[in-house]
């Protein structure tokens, strides 16, 4: 192996994405050689032993890709210090080290994926590739065509404006409580906000599509190994 980037090395382990990886070597959680790493910039190679908290970590050789339909009352996290349910405690048999790419709030259910390929969620959450995610979200009371044109166009959610996304009524009812909503960036609870910010609350939310994948099939708490199509239709470079 040539000398690599620590935080590279560490996301090639499937332990972390690069980002988190950086955050952990400023927490001073990782050593190579025994040697507690503080700074970004170190480099590894072949023979070098890096740990975690002590414990030590190697590179996958095998990538895996996971949807999950996330239920509510489910943290998107790898663990919780509340000791609340996570998205890994929904995954069973799988013997790589997983973690998920983003988050769903935790009241809210649908698509997620989940990888031990630290690359490809840096690519599905850099804002500069703009996967698209689309939610169903049902609202407190009805939306009219001003809310719309106002999500569509973009809102304030508290000191930034979200870019335009597609919004369209969703159901054939005489109420007009439900929107199919599609974004290009990933803000914290940013469905949520743009509701609010349009006068209205969110009863419920559901990710039913991360950029080409769909699938309404796959029940609630289910999950599925991705297939290879699904994957190069992300836009992401897979050799």
């Amino acid at each position: 192996m040539d000398e690599i980037r620590l935080q590279k090395y560490i996301a090639m382990c499937g332990v972390a994405s690069r980002r988190k990886a950086e955050k952990l070597i400023d927490r001073g959680l990782v050593s190579v050689n025994d040697v507690v790493i503080s700074g970004q910039g170190h480099k590894v190679a072949s023979g070098d032993i890096v740990k975690i908290n002590g414990e030590i970590i190697s590179p996958e050789k095998t990538k895996v890709y996971i949807l999950l339909n996330k239920p509510r009352g489910v943290v998107s996290t790898a663990s919780d210090e509340a000791g609340r349910k996570t998205v890994l405690d929904c995954i069973e048999g799988i013997s790589e080290r997983l973690y998920p790419v983003g988050r769903l709030d935790y009241g809210t259910t649908g698509l997620m994926i989940l990888t031990n390929d630290g690359d490809f969620t840096k690519f599905m959450t850099h804002p500069s590739h703009q996967v698209a995610k689309t939610y169903i979200a049902v609202a407190s009371g009805d939306f009219d065509n001003a809310s719309v044109h106002r999500l569509r166009n973009g809102v304030d959610i508290g000191g930034y404006v979200t870019a335009p996304a597609k919004v369209s009524f969703e159901g054939y009812s005489q109420r007009r409580n439900s929107v199919k909503i599609t974004i290009f960036e990933g803000k914290n609870r940013q469905i949520r906000r743009m509701i609010e910010a349009v006068g209205l609350r969110v009863k419920s939310l559901k990710r039913i599509g991360i950029g080409n994948i769909y699938d309404s099939h796959l029940k609630t708490g289910e999950w599925r190994h991705m297939s290879y199509t699904e994957l190069k239709g992300l836009g992401y470079g897979f050799e």
